[in-house]
């Protein structure tokens, strides 16, 4: 965001005489919005997948106490299915960055 206020795009609507909020959410928030979207997006994704260890440590019901106890009987299609539904909430996450991005900036073209 402080580098987004020192563009010169800024610099021209503020001697434009824009209004210090209107600079601030509708020009410089949409361009620092994409790097927050970049990280945030897939880091979601994470917390959920890491939320297995926090599951198994603490013995709390879940996907992470199944998947630890389908590696211990060697249930193999409970730990692919655990394992394709991971990748899958990860392709999704990575989907609607995509789609945020062109929300965002609408200089951003899907081919």
């Amino acid at each position: 965001m402080l580098d987004a206020l020192s563009q010169d795009y800024i610099r021209t609507a503020r001697s434009k005489g824009v209004p210090k909020w209107k600079i601030i959410f509708k020009h410089a928030l949409k361009n620092s919005l994409i790097p927050v979207i970049t990280y945030a997006g897939p880091q979601i994704a994470y917390i959920i997948t890491g939320s297995m260890v926090v599951e198994t440590v603490f013995t709390v019901g879940g996907i992470g106490t199944k998947f630890v106890s389908a590696i211990n009987n060697r249930d193999y299609t409970l730990i692919m299915a655990t394992t394709i539904f991971l990748a899958t909430l990860m392709v999704i996450a990575t989907m609607i960055c995509d789609i945020l991005y062109k929300l965002v900036d609408p200089r951003i073209k899907f081919d």
